[in-house]
């Protein structure tokens, strides 16, 4: 198959009559083939074309590699599961299913979930938003890329991809900047016809987003459906019964790195009757303005004239009766049901619905043999039986493919498929992996034999084998042996370190005693716990401020935790200012100011910002000490936390990934920045030789790349690993050049690293793709013997 890099310029139809015009006007809609007025962007975010350029830059390195035939070793674990966006099924071939793990790749079976194989593993992005599977030719799958969960962390995609060959294949069909895809939909007699719905940037305004649609395979688009640089398009529903009939949930929303903003004016439900090319308001009966969020909309199959409306509020409402609630709360959740194809509505749901809808969880489907069973998947897993009036909770009995002690049914869903030709058949897409239901959600199989656990930290040990620890979105710590293999004869050697009851709860930093690795730390958001593995108790070890210190504290999401290399018994805990503890978190004190720069009432939203994101004790000098915060700033003290040192001359204002200082030189270190939460794909590397005073970029070759991660190799000076968020790379010259590791591995973040210091293997933790292993042990400077 031809590969397509670039799209053609937009064909946009420019015919509406005189009243569609202006009613749609009206409704602060712009027609098909208008272009808005105002920049592309806010100015931070990267353009597609440079994108796509820096993807070319990232496969020369890897075919250009001297280290391209090192081979890495996926160690899992599979048994923890992971995050599943989307999911489709062959119209024919039930048993053949595909699942997009959100930044997981895709992942096919032929089997009804028993064998896996990844099917989308070395494109120009991991992030999927929605399969969808041409009904007339189901080898043909369109493929929208980038997370429609948007949350903090959610990855954007690179545009729509098609293969016409059951996934063997694919092609970069264009619509690049759109970052985020909600919505695919394909005509069901014409594989060619194609509607996307474009949610657009995250973190900034852009243009590229609304509904587009393609009639010739997507070698050019229509946009169709847009009214301003911050709405984009989250739903498009193809009325069954007549393809001319379409309708559309626009989104209006905005995140910044401190808050997001979840609801706006341009939020709405939109109604065509000429396959796209008009469009008009169906918003009688629904809330509208400044509170109205994210949309799902379904049309019922047995009976089209009914459809449902799932809906964000953000209206307040009095707190609930018999509930511990305090002062007013945001509605949330409601259902509206449509008996007239969408030209009015009703709330249906009484009372607060039983599960949270926003702009992370937002799934309704309806039963394809009965227009009043409806199932609502938010946080939690709701079916009804009446029209959307009552509800209840699913839970029923689960029988895991794999370990996994899930105490009870699990929370945060994301995707949702219904069998057409047996709605008995339930399959459900979480935050822990796929469930698939024979018995219309009364029992459930968990099919955690997927590696796409999303990694915020890994550590080993030192045992023979070594172990490998870390910390997981949503499925907790971990711990499993370096010996550990991805295949589905191997045994499950992986544990959990603990779990909710829920089955999961995030894990962050995990690490266990140098000086006893039975005992081991772990994290849950930024509570840390001290656990002895050979009896199972722990102990609470999260510092305590004193009276009159917690009020100007900050926590970052994962907060920065270390072990002292020179004391065991020393830990380093971060807000915005520095804790320590030398008792092994038995007693804490501050020993720092503000370490970050004050941000601001306008930087506190809904998530802490003026954080500490990354500290680092040098491992040659105790008490030499780097910090480096989510606003920029980075801080050094030379003598345990007496005096502190700002140094960030020089360096961008963006959010530090990582400092580390240097095991082989005492001023050395090193630093890595992020614009990630700006849609700024740009590569921020730095080194000071003069303990911060003054940075050199060392970006060098590198593609265009947010780095996560840097660490030096623990036997030569100037040998750096980097982790990415497309892959891995290694420079042997102290950052004057890179070179690729990532010609064996799937595209994937690679949010932490580690070489083991023995054995000589670099261990990477994937956001998306649990653990991987590759033997650095002939990876040397020239000079090196």
């Amino acid at each position: 198959m031809r590969r397509v890099d670039r799209l053609r310029p937009l064909a946009i139809t420019a015919a509406v009559t005189v009243a569609v015009a202006t009613a749609v006007a009206a409704s602060g809609v712009r027609p098909a083939g208008s272009r808005p007025a105002g920049p592309a962007s806010d100015g931070q975010a990267t353009s597609a074309d440079a994108r796509m350029a820096s993807w070319q830059r990232h496969l020369e390195l890897e075919r250009t590699s001297p280290f391209r035939d090192l081979a890495w070793r996926a160690v899992g674990p599979t048994f923890s599961g992971g995050r599943i966006e989307s999911i489709a099924v062959h119209p024919s071939r039930p048993f053949t299913i595909y699942v997009g793990a959100g930044s997981g790749n895709v992942w096919k079976s032929e089997n009804d979930g028993t064998t896996w194989t990844p099917i989308f593993e070395h494109e120009s992005t991991f992030a999927v938003g929605e399969i969808a599977i041409a009904p007339s030719n189901p080898d043909v799958l369109w493929l929208g890329t980038g997370e429609v969960l948007m949350a903090r962390s959610s990855y954007a995609g690179t545009g729509i991809f098609k293969s016409t060959d059951a996934g063997r294949t694919w092609a970069n069909m264009g619509l690049q900047d759109t970052q985020h895809i909600g919505r695919v939909v394909v005509d069901p007699e014409d594989p060619d016809t194609v509607y996307v719905a474009a949610i657009g940037h995250n973190f900034s305004t852009n243009e590229t987003r609304g509904l587009y649609k393609t009639t010739d395979g997507g070698r050019s688009w229509d946009r169709l459906l847009y009214v301003n640089e911050r709405v984009g398009v989250i739903d498009v529903e193809l009325d069954p019964t007549d393809r001319r009939t379409l309708y559309a949930a626009a989104w209006e929303r905005d995140r910044k790195p401190w808050g997001h903003v979840v609801a706006g004016p341009g939020s709405g439900l939109y109604k065509s009757t000429d396959a796209g090319r008009t469009w008009r308001s169906i918003g009688r009966g629904l809330p509208s303005g400044p509170d109205l969020g994210r949309i799902g909309i379904e049309i019922a199959p047995s009976n089209p004239r009914v459809l449902y409306a799932l809906l964000d509020n953000e209206a307040s409402r009095p707190p609930a009766p018999g509930t511990n609630e305090r002062g007013p709360q945001p509605i949330r959740g409601e259902v509206y049901r449509s008996d007239d194809r969408g030209e009015s509505w009703t709330k249906v749901n009484t009372g607060v619905l039983g599960t949270t809808i926003g702009y992370d969880w937002n799934v309704l489907k309806i039963s394809p043999d009965d227009e009043n069973q409806i199932y609502v998947a938010g946080n939690r897993f709701l079916i009804s039986r009446d029209g959307g009036r009552t509800y209840s909770q699913v839970g029923g009995t689960i029988v895991p493919l794999q370990y996994k002690a899930a105490r009870e049914f699990p929370l945060d869903h994301h995707a949702l498929w219904i069998d057409p030709a047996n709605p008995d058949r339930v399959l459900l897409g979480t935050d822990h992996g796929l469930y698939v239901s024979h018995d219309r959600t009364a029992s459930w199989l968990l099919v955690n034999t997927l590696p796409i656990s999303e990694f915020y930290a890994v550590a080993v040990d030192m045992a023979e084998p070594y172990n490998i620890y870390g910390g997981t979105q949503d499925n907790a710590a971990v711990v499993g042996p370096s010996t550990s293999r991805v295949d589905p004869e191997a045994p499950n050697l992986w544990q959990h370190i603990y779990l909710d009851r829920w089955g999961g709860g995030d894990g962050f930093v995990t690490l266990p005693d140098p000086a006893d690795p039975s005992h081991i730390y772990y994290f849950t958001g930024r509570t840390v716990f001290l656990k002895h593995m050979t009896d199972g108790t722990q102990v609470n070890v999260t510092p305590r401020p004193a009276p009159g210190e917690a009020e100007d504290l900050r926590y970052n999401w994962m907060v920065p935790f270390v072990i002292s290399p020179h004391d065991p018994a020393t830990l380093y805990y971060g807000a915005n200012r520095l804790f320590r503890s030398t008792d092994r978190g038995a007693a804490w004190q501050l020993i720092s100011p503000d370490l970050t720069s004050d941000p601001g009432p306008d930087r506190q939203g809904n998530i802490p910002f003026g954080t500490l994101t990354s500290v680092s004790e040098s491992p040659r000098v105790a008490g030499l000490i780097y910090t480096g915060a989510d606003d920029g700033t980075v801080q050094v003290t030379r003598d345990g936390g007496r005096s502190w040192t700002r140094v960030t001359e020089g360096l961008p204002s963006k959010w530090v990934s990582r400092v580390t200082a240097s095991r082989h030189d005492d001023a050395t270190v090193y630093l890595s920045l992020t614009g990630f939460r700006e849609d700024d794909f740009a590569t921020y590397l730095y080194r000071s030789g003069d303990y911060g005073r003054t940075w050199t970029s060392i970006a060098a070759n590198l593609p265009a790349e947010p780095v996560n991660v840097v660490q030096e190799d623990p036997r030569w000076p100037g040998v750096l690993y980097v982790g990415t968020d497309l892959g891995v790379y290694v420079t042997l010259d102290d950052g004057r050049s890179w070179q690729s590791l990532s010609a064996g591995l799937p595209t994937t973040p690679v949010y932490d690293l580690v070489v083991h210091p023995r054995d000589l293997d670099l261990v990477i933790g994937t956001h998306g793709r649990s653990i991987f292993v590759l033997d650095v042990a002939s990876i040397r400077p020239p000079s090196g013997r």
